[in-house]
């Protein structure tokens, strides 16, 4: 079993059968007794809702996990959903950013054991990404993969199976959610959930002038009156409110590609880039990335589930993860030639 383990959607992938499970990381418990009401999809929906008794949290910040015992419960009722009991307790590919501790690589592999693992293995989600994209990464040939997720965004280059130069940075799509709830309070004085921020950033959010604008109905609490109130948000103030944690996100493949060997340079300048993860789908982001650096940009085939297909695919080096792995069961990506 592989698992993209992310802040913002859980993937399960079982060999033979393909992703099971897509659900978004939140748990609702007992605030006292630790008891757990809902897990994924029905979790989501008590955000912002729940009586003070009940917490709907998401055990996971920038990737890595935040509250250990909630992650391990969520992940244990996605592993029972997922297998029966006949495999109850499989060996796991948990997907990883790049930039992570020590202490937090460990995190993850003793949440999953507790959840029921027999043993688990990880592998940078840069990797997950190529492989899951068709990418041919075994060749000595420089590839570059910027992989922007809900908590993090991954640049990488990948050469020969591994990573050769790479940048974390935590931010990603819930900065964007942020970054379009602090534009409504501090302009617009209204104050907004997350999902309501998120709604917004699917529905308006560009990274580049488009050739019509859009508008979008918002409903919020206006923060001087404390009346419901609804106001019209115009595309080209949410691409102002974004403006800034997307220039994070380009000054980290610039820093990326400066520091690339320059015959990978060169490959990369030939092939392009490639974009995964739920945060590239903003209108205009591959044609922003094109400009500033200058070179061909494509978006994987399913950027959403890209990296949970590429650690499922890696379920059949699970043989050569075993020889390579660390101590406690636990392994970092190998080398991927044969």
């Amino acid at each position: 079993m592989a698992i993209d383990l992310g802040t913002a959607n859980t993937l399960v992938y079982v060999g033979g059968r393909g992703i099971v499970i897509s659900e978004p990381s939140v748990v609702a418990s007992d605030v006292e007794t630790g008891l757990v009401h809902a897990v994924g999809s029905d979790a989501e929906r008590m955000i912002g809702r729940t009586p003070a008794n009940i917490a709907a949290t998401r055990p996971l910040r920038h990737g890595v996990i935040a509250d250990f015992e909630v992650t391990e419960q969520m992940l244990r009722y996605f592993i029972r959903k997922t297998i029966d009991r006949r495999m109850a307790h499989p060996r796991l590919i948990v997907c990883a950013p790049s930039g992570v501790t020590e202490v937090e690589k460990r995190a993850v592999e003793e949440a999953s054991l507790a959840a029921g693992a027999r043993r688990v293995h990880l592998i940078e989600e840069p990797i997950a990404a190529a492989i899951g994209a068709g990418v041919a990464i075994e060749e000595p040939v420089g590839r570059m993969v910027v992989d922007v997720g809900g908590g993090t965004s991954e640049m990488a280059v990948i050469s020969l199976g591994g990573i050769v130069v790479s940048r974390s940075i935590r931010v990603g799509g819930y900065e964007m959610d942020e970054a379009i709830s602090h534009y409504l309070r501090s302009v617009h004085q209204l104050a907004i959930g997350s999902q309501t921020a998120e709604r917004i950033k699917v529905a308006i959010g560009s990274a580049m002038p488009a050739s019509f604008e859009e508008d979008f109905e918002v409903r919020g609490r206006h923060l001087l009156t404390g009346l419901p109130t609804a106001i019209q948000l115009s595309s080209a103030e949410v691409r102002a409110a974004l403006a800034p944690v997307l220039g994070e996100i380009l000054q980290a493949i610039r820093d990326t590609l400066e520091e690339t060997p320059p015959e990978l340079s060169a490959d990369i300048a030939r092939d392009g880039i490639l974009l995964a993860g739920g945060g590239t789908l903003i209108r205009g982001f591959p044609d922003m990335v094109a400009a500033e650096t200058g070179m061909p940009v494509a978006s994987a085939d399913s950027p959403l589930t890209c990296v949970a297909y590429g650690s499922g695919q890696a379920l059949t080096h699970l043989d050569k993860l075993a020889r390579t792995s660390r101590s406690r069961g636990t392994a970092m990506t190998p080398t991927w030639r044969d």
